[in-house]
């Protein structure tokens, strides 16, 4: 081990050094952040992943509200749990705790390229187990890999899925060490930690190690005993370490199984020609296989089948794993079998980078047995010229890519050929000449290949803009006005990402997370909110009623954020409305149970206990008088210019529901214009204030939209304001006199003599527990979606017990820390058994990995 550890420390320094300037450089070409005005917070990492991310420092730094367990500050109160072991369970995300608060987009970027670059060394330490060879040709291709498509094209701004790109070559050694029977606990720990920091990936990545190593048993032709033991070695590792992540990957799955269903999409493959273009530099699509590895790599696996100094059973072991691996990416059973049977609602690709890591290691077999010669490098060049053919066919390959693949291809070949002549003439010089011109080109291609995704990113995905000043000043106004847990503080409906809260601080109804609970959802689309993300991504509702409902105490006001094109209708002032809320427990001494409705007026008033709206009747017709049928509006309709007419109480607050229009909507001739999103099947829009009703009570509300929707019946409503104070007033009243919360604790203190059932303004999800007094925890109730719990004296009589607690317990939990405490405790037996038997016999002598034979084919 000794003797090859300086090589493998030397090619995994090499690798990392490499990527960082290639991951660096093509930022600096596209001109994104850190490198450039351009922002990279495209999609789900500026809606997803900062704001998490912030959210990690803030818990490690003890700023937020909430804890492991729950999250207080998104989605009124939400399970945190399966959010860390989803998007920060990586060891690297404690690395934002070093980095300031207002800096979390460059924290997220250095963590996003170490990670990169710990793939890359761990590919490289892999090359070098495999089979001996150069070092630096090792640190080549681990950059090669780290670097893939796939990497740069889609896990570059998930940066969760790059602890995959990483998972996968510690996985195939962990293989290796199963084989050799050495280093069990180490190898444990390492499934441990891959199926930790992100259990998606690291399944992929568990599938691929999987193939490799029967793949080296096959080829290592051991005694089948051996071979069963070995393999029988290898799953122990995999099922101890699963075991041991499993208080983290039980909580994820039954969040999942608690989250609002996303779309299910059935997997269509894209054309032969879209999966080869993937394979060339600079080639970029969204819902096509990211399979590029670099033209070095792409050359040598493209020369190995030719290569005549492998053995011809290497050969053919790993061009037809490359080629199946390949093929199972476009057929719907192995599909689904990559994706733990479940089609993405994202990219179906998720799993090429598998497929890169096999084109990579093919690439080392054909290096590592020595250079292929002409012969060989002309067949691969031929092969690679097909490619190109074929793929010219593709739109995915753009005219900057062709002086890109053949500059890549005239220095690839180039330092092949230089190698191969300094090797036999034994030249020093000439090898360097050869390394850099390797390095070049693969440095020029790979930046090339990362900047065209990034910018052409930008053209079809939702992008956000990095911390800044509008930020700045969210954070600020949301801490000055902030008095947690005495009432909520939202940040507003003006959002600058999906998750808001998380970000700038408050607790508001905004959360987006692959798990957010179906109750949330359906709960706030039912009193009218408006979400993204086919339902994954709540918003906040700026309305009075539900203000009141879950104590929402202070709201911020923002403009319209300019980095999405919107121009700011009131300056860029930050404001905040304040509002006389009831506490966050509340009693409610005869709860209405009938079920929600349609209308979410009405549906706010059952939650709410009292009539507060009136919802007239209304008409929907163009400027030329003429009614819309069914409501319908917007272009391809007969209705232009539409209206809306209603008549509500004078000076009554008017509200507008029309979760399937798109555009804007005014009071003719007065305050500013609410806007309305709607996008089918993907977003539904929020109600919205119009402002206060006139004196005639004559409403005239004109519309303004930008696609086909639709108005409903019963899409206003007309709050009575003074009616709603009364309302509060009553709440606050017989609400609870002191409330405190603690991660996943709350506790109340109930006035004396309360009846009928004690509501917690929280969404009632799975794993809530609450006694009163001090009585058995029990599962807590629902009241309309919220957390409810019957006290003492539910047949009419005063409760016996003046305090109220919940407790949190994210359901896996228990399941995951027995599986757990299980595997620690067989590591622990087997140990125990290893040491008795060393003690009674001598030890045998270690094995080494099994190589491939090396005769050479005739």
């Amino acid at each position: 081990m000794k003797e090859i550890s300086r090589p493998k420390r030397a090619a995994a320094l090499f690798a990392a050094a490499v990527t960082i300037t290639a991951f660096c450089a093509a930022d600096a070409l596209a001109r994104s952040y850190p490198f450039g005005p351009r922002t990279r917070s495209v999609n789900d990492l500026g809606n997803q992943y900062v704001p998490f991310h912030a959210h990690l420092w803030d818990l490690l730094h003890g700023r937020a509200d909430g804890g492991l367990l729950v999250n207080w500050q998104s989605g009124y109160g939400s399970s945190f749990l399966p959010d860390v072991g989803t998007y920060l369970g990586s060891p690297f995300a404690l690395l934002v705790a070093l980095f300031p608060r207002d800096e979390i987009d460059l924290a997220v970027y250095v963590v996003t390229g170490l990670k990169t670059a710990a793939a890359a060394a761990a590919m490289a330490c892999l090359l070098l187990t495999l089979r001996p060879g150069r070092w630096w040709a090792a640190g080549l291709l681990g950059a090669s890999y780290a670097l893939c498509g796939w990497s740069v094209a889609d896990a570059s701004y998930n940066p969760m899925w790059l602890d995959g790109l990483i998972a996968l070559p510690l996985l195939c050694l962990v293989g290796e060490w199963a084989v050799a029977g050495r280093r069990r606990y180490l190898g444990v720990l390492v499934v441990a930690l891959a199926w930790t920091a992100n259990f998606y990936t690291a399944y992929m990545a568990t599938l691929g190690a999987a193939l490799v190593l029967l793949l080296r048993l096959l080829l290592a032709d051991l005694p089948r005993r051996r071979a069963l033991a070995a393999a029988g070695r290898a799953v122990l590792t995999v099922v101890l370490g699963v075991g041991l992540a499993a208080p983290l990957v039980t909580v994820i799955y039954f969040g999942t199984k608690h989250a609002y269903p996303g779309r299910v999409r059935q997997f269509a493959p894209v054309a032969s020609e879209d999966v080869l273009a993937r394979l060339l530099p600079a080639t970029y699509g969204f819902g096509s296989p990211a399979v590029y590895v670099g033209i070095t790599a792409l050359l040598l696996a493209l020369a190995l089948p030719f290569h005549r100094a492998v053995p011809v059973r290497v050969r053919a072991g790993w061009t037809l794993l490359v080629l199946a691996v390949t093929l199972s990416l476009q057929w719907a059973p192995t599909h689904l079998v990559w994706h733990a049977f479940a089609t993405p609602q994202g990219s179906p690709y998720r799993q090429a980078f598998v497929l890169c890591g096999l084109l990579v290691i093919a690439a080392w077999h054909a290096l590592s047995y020595g250079l292929p010669d002409r012969r060989a490098l002309m067949a691969a060049a031929g092969l690679l010229a097909l490619i190109a053919l074929a793929a010219s066919r593709s739109d995915l390959v753009r005219a900057f890519a062709w002086p890109v693949l053949l500059l890549a291809t005239a220095g690839a070949l180039g330092g092949l050929a230089l190698l191969a002549r300094a090797d036999a003439a034994r030249r020093t010089r000439l090898a360097g000449l050869a390394v850099v011109l390797l390095l070049g080109a693969q440095l020029g291609e790979t930046a090339a290949t990362s900047a065209v995704a990034t910018r052409l990113r930008l053209g079809h995905l939702d992008d956000y803009a990095p911390w800044g000043q509008r930020q700045q000043r969210q954070a600020d106004t949301v801490a000055a006005a902030d008095d947690w847990p005495r009432y909520r503080t939202d940040p507003g409906r003006e959002q600058t990402v999906g998750n808001d809260p998380m970000l700038v601080g408050g607790q508001g109804a905004q959360y987006y997370s692959s798990l957010t609970s179906d109750v949330l959802s359906r709960t706030l689309t039912a009193l009218g909110d408006g979400w993204t993300s086919r339902g994954r991504s709540v918003q906040s509702l700026d309305n009075a009623v539900t203000d009141v409902i879950f104590s929402v105490g202070a709201r911020v006001h923002s403009p319209p954020d300019p980095h999405q094109k919107y121009l700011p209708q009131d300056g860029d002032r930050v404001t905040v409305t304040r509002r006389d809320v009831p506490p966050l427990v509340t009693v409610r001494t005869a709860p209405d149970r009938a079920a929600f409705g349609p209308s979410p007026y009405r549906n706010q008033e059952l939650l709410l206990g009292s009539r507060v709206y009136t919802v007239p009747r209304l008409a929907v017709h163009g400027d030329t008088g003429k009614p819309a049928r069914g409501g319908r509006v917007g272009s391809g309709n007969a209705v232009t210019s539409p209206t809306i007419t209603a008549r509500c109480p004078a000076g009554t607050q008017v509200y507008l529901w029309a979760p399937h229009y798109s555009g804007t909507a005014r009071q003719h001739g007065a305050g500013t214009a609410a806007r309305f999103r709607f996008e089918f099947p993907r977003g539904r829009a929020a109600m919205a204030p119009l402002g206060p009703a006139p004196a005639s009570g004559r409403l005239r509300i004109d519309l303004t939209p930008d696609r086909p929707g639709r108005v409903p019946g019963g899409a206003i409503g007309c709050l009575d304001t003074a009616r709603l104070r009364t309302a509060a007033a009553r709440l606050k009243a017989t609400g609870a006199t002191e409330v405190t919360v603690s991660d996943g604790t709350v506790r109340a203190q109930l006035p004396a003599g309360s009846k009928g059932i004690a509501v917690v303004a929280a969404p009632r999800i799975a794993g809530w527990r609450c006694a009163t007094g001090g009585g058995p925890a029990r599962p807590a109730g629902e009241y309309h979606g919220l957390i409810a719990v019957p006290l003492d004296g539910t047949d009419g009589t005063a409760a016996t017990s003046t305090s109220l607690t919940c407790t949190f317990h994210p359901p896996g939990l228990r399941l995951g820390t027995a599986v757990g405490g299980a595997s620690l405790l067989t590591l622990a037996l087997l140990g125990t058994l290893t040491a008795v038997r060393r003690r009674r016999a001598p030890a045998p002598s270690t094995t080494t990995p099994p190589r491939e034979r090396v005769t050479t084919a005739p």
